[in-house]
């Protein structure tokens, strides 16, 4: 089913023939009936705006079935971007403080690169935490993405993220634990890719109420679901959004780090994602690159020999995922539809 961007808000890649096609303006404060509206909130670093947002467009589509999704792109205030990246906001987002007086069916809100190691001294995290509020009032469901998901355990229930002794990074195998909607007729394993250097952890999620839902022997919890007010709150501790380079190009990004000395240590193969083909040329090029230190080495860097060994393992479990969230949507939708219809036959306001 087609996604759809409010008319002159489409992102020029998605420009033509490519989806989303473009409509009116929806409403401020209502919901339409002929589709499900899905705020989604993109906050990832420069580098990552675009991709992000493409990645979202492309699951969306492949999991909405027979539900037709508008799509609106909002981004939050206090980000410090380049000048490229703002004009795109500029042209094709709204700021979030927009969304204050608006009802969504849903809302997806991604993270992006702390640069405190407490969240709440970003200079975003008061718009962050007004924003988790409203959802909770005026969204059918919120998913929160990495750090998105551990911003709001930490408002709303005070549990803190947990810094890893090494970078969870790679593609990785879950199991359910628990039976829930978003979890419903989903084959084992669930490959989700992760990239993140803190964590949350499962015992401070049950006492905080939190239902688990996904875990990894390697890379602990993944996915986990609270209802928050009317809203119910889905949190990935990885990244189901990605497409079959993302996790290339950032183990790319952080080699380049490493060769400009702004990190000290050479990065992690990403697990379970790269062929016995593939790891074996980036340790070639891993034990050149530590002795001629110089990022004029990464032209010998193996990249065409390297993507062309890529797959996107984890596509049917993130496909199963967002398509059982939206028949989430419709559901709750279609509930509060039926309960204002009663009320309505029986005179109540």
């Amino acid at each position: 089913m087609p996604l759809y961007v409010d008319s002159g808000r489409t992102p020029m890649r998605w420009a033509g023939d490519k989806f989303p096609h473009s409509v009116e303006p929806a409403t401020s404060n209502g919901r339409s009936t002929n589709y499900l509206r899905v705020a989604l909130v993109n906050n990832m670093p420069d580098p990552a705006l675009e991709d992000t947002e493409a990645q979202f467009f492309d699951l969306l589509d492949a999991a909405s079935g027979d539900l037709p999704i508008h799509i609106q792109l909002f981004s939050l205030p206090k980000i410090v971007r380049s000048d490229r990246a703002q004009q795109h906001l500029n042209n094709f987002y709204a700021c979030t403080t927009s969304l204050l007086n608006q009802q969504f069916d849903g809302v997806i809100i991604t993270g992006t690169e702390p640069r405190q190691p407490d969240l709440r001294d970003e200079p975003y995290w008061g718009p962050l935490t007004e924003l988790f509020n409203w959802a909770e009032e005026n969204s059918f469901s919120t998913v929160l993405s990495c750090l998105a998901a551990h911003a709001s355990v930490l408002h709303s229930d005070g549990i803190c993220r947990n810094p890893l002794g090494e970078k969870r990074f790679g593609v990785f195998e879950h199991k359910k634990v628990a039976d829930h909607q978003i979890t419903r007729g989903m084959a084992e394993p669930i490959r989700i890719p992760h990239s993140r250097w803190n964590e949350v952890r499962e015992s401070d999620l049950i006492a905080g109420g939190y239902t688990v839902l996904t875990k990894s022997a390697r890379a602990g919890v993944d996915l986990f679901a609270k209802e928050k007010k009317k809203s119910l709150f889905v949190h990935f501790q990885g990244h189901p959004e990605y497409i079959t380079q993302t996790l290339h190009k950032e183990y790319r990004r952080d080699v380049k780090r490493y060769l400009r000395q702004e990190r000290e240590t050479y990065p992690l193969v990403p697990e379970g994602y790269f062929d016995a083909k593939a790891t074996q040329l980036l340790n070639d090029f891993r034990e050149r690159a530590i002795t001629e230190r110089f990022e004029t080495i990464m032209e010998n860097f193996p990249e065409a020999d390297v993507v062309e060994t890529l797959e996107h393992a984890w596509l049917s479990s993130a496909t199963q995922i967002y398509g059982n969230w939206l028949n989430c949507l419709a559901s709750r939708k279609a509930n509060m539809s039926s309960n204002i219809a009663v009320m309505a036959r029986m005179g109540q306001p």
